[in-house]
C-alpha cells in the first residue's frame, strides 16, 4: 500500500509542475523573474495580480499562474 500524499501541484504558463513555494513572489525568484524589471504581468487564476500584492499573494495546489513578459517588436 502507498501511504504517500499526492504531490500539490500548480500550472505555470500552461505547464504542470510540483508546488514548492508559498507566494507568487517566492514563484517569480523561483523562475529567475527579474521583479525589477518593467512590462512583466501576473495572473492567478485568470485575475491579475499587482505588483504590490505579489509579497503576499498566496500560492494553493491547483492554481494556475501565468507569467507575460512584455517584449518590443512587431
Amino acid at each position: 500500500m502507498n501511504t504517500a500524499a499526492p504531490a500539490a501541484n500548480i500550472r505555470v504558463n500552461g505547464e504542470t509542475e510540483p508546488l514548492m513555494v508559498a507566494t507568487l513572489a517566492a514563484l517569480l525568484e523561483e523562475k529567475a523573474v527579474d521583479t525589477s524589471q518593467r512590462g512583466i504581468a501576473v495572473a492567478v487564476n485568470g485575475a491579475i495580480v499587482p505588483r504590490a500584492a505579489w509579497l503576499e499573494t498566496k500560492l494553493r495546489p491547483g492554481d494556475s499562474v501565468e507569467i507575460v513578459r512584455a517584449r518590443q517588436g512587431g
